[in-house]
């Protein structure tokens, strides 16, 4: 008999569930799909009850559920930490407290009672719940789900109980820690810190700061090592505790980093400045530089040659592609869903090797991740009801019929929606809920930020690009299905002069052609490239075949299919809802083609723009 082991992560942010049946995924998704809430952090039962429709059983039926972390550690290291700082920080504790006392304290409870809800029966009749460690979730979500059998495991993030970077040793079904380094000090949190002082929001915003750092230049680099972090050549670090306020107050930073860099926090919706620019580089480089000394240090003491990586820290793609280039490992995997959604499903897993003591089967060199296509897919007749209760006008083609027809779409500068087959698990959207266009066009980036996204004009776009084409384009020999890699556009495909790059600064880098696919150009040349491989993912491979054979262009602009403060869309509805409240041209939802010159005139109301921050 089957053996289904339910895995939870929730109450801080990016609720999610996962659900393994012998050892294999099921299904795994993010709660903030279905609640339509960006990082929801609440108990994850739409997330839950999807995961367990899709293995056809019922809560009761589930053998073992077990939660990402550990709620009294973590409660332990709160109560330690303003003690130690007593009598600062005493409105951060009474600001903590009231929901700590009331709910977190009591998480077994919380859990069977909601557990229960969902299940529609006692809290007691709930199956056993299990904890793993945070980061213990973290480790088994890289290495059990990676195509290695033998790999060191790095894990990186603001903070789980008390760890902050740990490092693991993964062999056939056992997962060993190694070491770890404790809060404060968080290479995460120091990230978190510039992310909160550049006036982006802690949590969400890191990827921009990733994003604006190639306008400016790393001038506060060696303020950033001399001042704030006590960097070791073997990667272990402490923080200069003085100018933060993430331990005692409500706040990144203080005032004293404040005088530091010459000034208060940009106030979020203001305009970016050189400063901002150039602090990105600035911790952008440092952060690069604590990844490849610690990466050195683990390769040296474990002799592994393949790496695994989780944690927040490791969705920074520009440090995962120096570490792939000029790391010291063969090989590098890296969990895509790397954040506490992720953790969901690595809990799972430890209950499955660790505590079951499975045998983990051979890999065959390739990853359990099923491309990460792991959410609620689509059925025809759900997806005609959807659109006629919308109003909508729609055409059914085959593939043979639609790919074709794309392409040409794709061609004459239309920007499309595409929601197709399974939704991604993680962050990013890989050709299942993108909006895609032609890299080729030069106003196509501006287009989608500022018609389609509601974003900053600065934030680059991904390519999408046919895997065996990705040496054309890139500089890039491994294959990055998860869109987890940033490397350097081709030289031979580049078209700026050296000498009128040289004379651009700042953000005047941003509306120059810089090569023959200028929309997925980044103004360093880098891109945040997706590889696509016909075995993960056959419909969007067909794409960009139909793509390729049109234009003889192997490449698609690749966004997720949202808008500013939204999470990215899940069904049919909120694809639709979604097209028309954008400038989008086309939506495909799986066979289904819709043009917006032949939808019904809705009126538009742009007041929920005002409702987020730019994340």
């Amino acid at each position: 008999m089957a053996t289904h082991i339910l895995g939870i992560s929730a109450y801080y942010h990016d609720s999610a569930a996962a659900l393994i049946r012998d050892g294999e995924i099921v299904a795994a998704a993010q709660e903030e799909r279905f609640t339509r809430k960006k990082h929801d952090p609440g108990f994850p039962a739409a997330a839950i009850q999807f995961c367990l429709d899709e293995a056809g059983i019922g809560l009761m039926d589930v053998d073992h559920i077990v939660f990402y972390d550990k709620p009294l550690v973590k409660f332990e290291r709160l109560l330690e930490t303003y003690l130690s700082y007593a009598p600062l920080g005493i409105r951060s504790f009474i600001a903590a407290m009231p929901v700590w006392l009331k709910e977190k304290l009591y998480l077994k409870s919380t859990l069977k009672r909601e557990l229960a809800e969902l299940a529609d029966c006692k809290p007691a009749e709930i199956t056993q719940l299990k904890f793993a460690e945070h980061h213990q979730s973290h480790a088994a979500s890289a290495y059990y789900f990676s195509p290695f059998d033998d790999a060191a495991v790095l894990c990186l993030d603001g903070v789980g109980e008390w760890a902050t970077s740990s490092v693991w040793r993964g062999q056939g079904n056992s997962l060993k820690p190694l070491w770890q380094i404790d809060f404060p000090h968080s290479l995460g949190l120091l990230y978190s810190a510039f992310t909160y002082y550049a006036g982006f929001k802690v949590n969400s915003g890191e990827y921009k700061l990733m994003g604006l750092a190639p306008y400016g230049e790393p001038k506060y680099a060696d303020k950033i090592l001399n001042d704030l972090i006590d960097l070791k050549e073997d990667g272990t670090f402490r923080l200069n505790m003085k100018y933060f306020n993430y331990c005692t107050g409500l706040t990144m930073t203080n005032s004293k980093f404040d005088e530091l860099f010459g000034g208060p926090p940009r106030k979020p919706e203001t305009e970016i400045s050189q400063r901002e620019m150039d602090m990105a580089a600035s911790i952008q480089k440092v952060t690069e530089e604590v990844v490849l000394k610690l990466a050195r240090t683990i390769q040296k003491e474990t002799g592994a040659t393949k790496l695994c990586l989780a944690g927040g820290v490791a969705l920074n793609c520009v440090a995962n592609g120096k570490l792939q280039r000029h790391g010291p490992f063969e090989e590098i995997w890296i969990q895509p869903a790397a954040g506490d959604a992720g953790g969901a499903l690595g809990a799972a897993a430890v209950v499955w090797y660790e505590y079951l003591e499975n045998a983990r089967p051979p890999t065959g060199g390739q990853d359990s991740m099923r491309g990460g296509y792991l959410g609620p897919g689509f059925k025809p007749s759900e997806i005609r009801s959807a659109l006629e209760e919308s109003g909508a006008k729609f055409e059914e083609l085959s593939d043979d019929e639609l790919m074709p027809r794309l392409a040409k779409i794709l061609q004459d500068e239309n920007v499309v929606g595409w929601a197709c087959g399974k939704m991604e698990f993680g962050p990013r959207a890989l050709g299942a809920r993108s909006i895609i266009g032609d890299p080729r066009s030069s106003k196509m980036q501006s287009v989608m930020n500022l018609k389609i996204k509601y974003r900053e004009s600065f934030r680059p776009f991904a390519p999408s690009v046919l895997a065996e084409r990705v040496k054309d384009y890139f500089k890039q020999d491994a294959v990055s299905p998860y869109m987890l890699i940033v490397t350097k556009v081709q030289e031979a495909i580049r078209t700026l002069k050296s000498e009128e790059e040289d004379s651009l600064f700042g953000i005047e880098k941003l509306n120059k052609v810089r090569s023959s696919i200028p929309a997925v150009t980044h103004v360093d040349y880098s891109a945040r490239i997706h590889t696509v491989e016909e075995r993960t993912n056959p419909r969007y491979y067909k794409l960009l075949k139909a793509f390729d054979d049109l234009t003889g262009c192997a490449v698609l602009v690749n966004t997720s299919f949202n808008v500013r403060g939204e999470p990215i869309v899940r069904d049919t509805a909120d694809a639709y809802r979604c097209f028309m409240r954008t400038d989008m041209d086309y939506l495909v939802v799986d066979n289904f083609l819709l043009d917006k010159r032949e939808q019904p005139e809705i009126e538009k109301d742009d007041s929920w723009k005002d409702e987020f921050e730019l994340d």
